[in-house]
C-alpha cells in the first residue's frame, strides 16, 4: 500500500468477490447512472470514449446498454470487444472502473425489458427501430472508491483529521471481481 494508506488509523481497503461485488457494482452505478464507455483500448493512440446510460445490471453483474447499429462504438466493439467502463457518482466519492468484455445483438426481447420512451430521442422509430443493437458488458475486472459512512460522515472526518493533524477519511477502496 502507499503512504497515505499507511497514515489511515482504521481498514480502508476492501475487495469485493461474487455476490458482494455485483452488489457493489450495482450501487455505484445506480448513483452514477451514466458512465464513459471507452473503446478501442489496445489501438495505439487514445482510446475512444463517450458518455452512456445504464440501462440494468443483471444477476450475473453484466451491465447492459442500447447503442445504434451505426455507431463507432459498435464498429470499435465489432473490431475488438474489450472495453473499459468510468463511473462517477458524486464530486467526492462513488467512482468506479470496470474492464470488461462487450457482445452485441439484437435481441428483441431484451430490448424491450431495457426500452425507456426517452430513448426515442436516438431510435426514432421507437423499441423496433432497425437501429437497435444491445451491448452487453461482462466484467473481468473492476475497482472502485467510495465512502464507508457516506458524505457527510467523511467530510466530518475530514475536517477531524485537519484538525489534529491526522489522515482521517471515510473512504474505503478495493478491486472487485464479479
Amino acid at each position: 500500500m502507499d503512504s497515505i494508506n499507511k497514515q489511515q488509523p482504521e481498514e480502508n481497503h476492501e475487495d469485493l468477490k461474487g455476490q458482494a461485488a455485483i452488489k457493489k457494482l450495482k450501487e455505484l452505478s445506480d448513483k452514477a447512472q451514466s458512465c464513459f464507455f471507452c473503446t478501442q483500448l489496445t489501438s495505439s493512440g487514445a482510446f475512444s470514449t463517450r458518455p452512456m446510460a445504464v440501462q440494468e445490471i443483471d444477476e450475473a453483474g453484466d451491465i447492459w446498454f442500447l447503442s445504434a447499429s451505426d455507431s463507432h462504438k459498435n464498429k470499435h466493439i465489432n473490431a475488438d470487444p474489450y472495453v473499459q467502463l468510468l463511473f462517477q457518482g458524486s464530486a467526492h466519492s462513488d467512482f468506479m472502473t470496470i474492464y470488461g468484455h462487450a457482445t452485441i445483438t439484437r435481441d428483441k426481447e431484451k430490448i424491450q425489458s431495457l426500452w425507456n420512451p426517452i430513448l426515442k430521442t436516438w431510435f426514432t422509430e421507437g423499441e423496433n427501430d432497425p437501429r437497435i443493437t444491445v451491448i452487453k458488458v461482462s466484467p473481468r475486472d473492476g475497482y472502485y472508491w467510495d465512502t464507508k459512512h457516506g458524505q457527510v460522515v467523511a467530510f466530518a472526518k475530514q475536517i477531524v483529521g485537519a484538525m489534529t493533524g491526522k489522515t482521517l477519511d471515510d473512504s474505503i477502496e478495493g478491486k472487485l471481481k464479479v
